[in-house]
């Protein structure tokens, strides 16, 4: 049986969203392979209940094999914690931490970090945690990985990357088949 290669792994970040009364927080998990977002949340906190949240949504759209995801994080206490290495390990998906204060070694999220802030975050106030939540779905859902291209990736949006993997991968399939 031939399996598709698994992508090298995911990179898990947060930001802060200024919204009027506070701040919103926003955690995203982005696909080493594609520079996919495949897991994000927002929310009025910076709990572990935001990052678990992200990272239910990856394992639900990605549906990783046992094994076969590394999950790379910096060692905020997020992702430290019981819950989130617990729910990883459950779902087959080995945990990472990088080195303290090292910044490169988690550089895509770091990336995309900046990517949204420039492009979404710093030009906006939001009035309420709802407003934040829908600006950052369109971003990320309709805009980032859907239409942006990106340079890393010959300047192809994320999910077009995927797709056109995908399509290689099955082409070479047929082949040896």
């Amino acid at each position: 049986s031939h399996e598709r290669p698994s992508p090298p792994g995911k990179t898990p970040q947060s930001a802060k969203l200024k919204r009027w009364g506070g701040w919103a927080y926003l955690t995203s998990i982005i696909d080493g392979f594609s520079r996919k977002v495949v897991g994000w949340a927002v929310d009025s906190h910076m709990r572990t209940s935001l990052v678990t949240d992200a990272l239910r949504m990856a394992i639900d759209r990605e549906q990783p094999g046992i094994g076969e995801v590394v999950i790379h994080s910096d060692r905020g206490s997020q992702y430290t914690s019981h819950e989130f290495r617990n729910l990883a390990l459950a779902n087959g998906i080995i945990p990472s931490v990088g080195h303290t204060g090292i910044c490169f070694d988690n550089a895509m999220a770091e990336s995309f970090n900046a990517t949204i802030k420039k492009e979404l975050i710093h030009l906006h106030t939001w009035p309420t945690l709802s407003k934040v939540k829908k600006e950052v779905f369109h971003y990320i859902e309709v805009y980032y990985n859907r239409k942006r291209p990106y340079k890393k990736i010959g300047y192809l949006a994320p999910c077009d990357m995927e797709h056109n993997y995908r399509q290689e991968f099955d082409t070479e399939l047929l082949k040896t088949a």
